[in-house]
């Protein structure tokens, strides 16, 4: 503890994780509803995924993940913002990534899923409508709702001040990098 003190603590060690904002040209964020386990219930989320490539930047992971998940490339990419889901319990590092210029990715090239990944629906939804989502609670996961939050807030300064996509991360655990 910072005082010195000895104290017995549970912790979840994570590799960290990305999240993609991705935005097309008419200015539709790319939703996900996918089934998740744990709270045993669909859940609209952004493409997303755990950082667990060994020496893989982090964008470099997100484009995995919004390729792998929403079957798109995106020709820029920005840092919109970075948190910590859960510190009370785990080191988790997130960084949510904002993607424009999308480009779709043939259909024989596309990645098959499986588990949760193999019942995904994919939908466009509006910035603004998304944020109403968000808002009415139908946009219930914490990275995905910050994400389309901080996109918002990023559109009304016409995207300007964003970090590079391949900003230093200090928050990302050593391990993952």
């Amino acid at each position: 503890m910072p005082d010195g003190k000895v104290a017995v603590r549970e912790t979840v060690v994570h590799p960290g994780a990305a999240v993609v904002v991705a935005l097309d040209e008419q200015e539709q964020v790319v939703l996900i509803r996918q089934y998740r386990h744990p709270v045993r219930d669909y859940l609209w989320e952004l493409p997303a995924g755990l950082l667990d490539v060994a020496g893989e930047q982090a964008h470099v992971g997100a484009a995995r993940e919004l390729a792998e998940e929403a079957g798109l490339t995106a020709a820029r990419w920005d840092t919109l913002l970075d948190l910590r889901s859960s510190p009370g319990f785990s080191d988790e590092a997130v960084r949510v990534f904002l993607a424009r210029d999308l480009g779709d990715i043939e259909e024989a090239d596309r990645y098959v899923g499986e588990h949760e990944e193999s019942d995904l629906t994919i939908r466009r939804v509006p910035l603004d409508e998304a944020a109403r989502w968000v808002l009415a609670g139908q946009i219930e996961n914490a990275a995905a709702a910050a994400g389309v939050l901080a996109a918002l807030a990023a559109r009304a300064t016409g995207y300007s001040g964003l970090r590079a996509a391949d900003a230093p991360w200090p928050a990302r655990p050593a391990r993952a990098s």
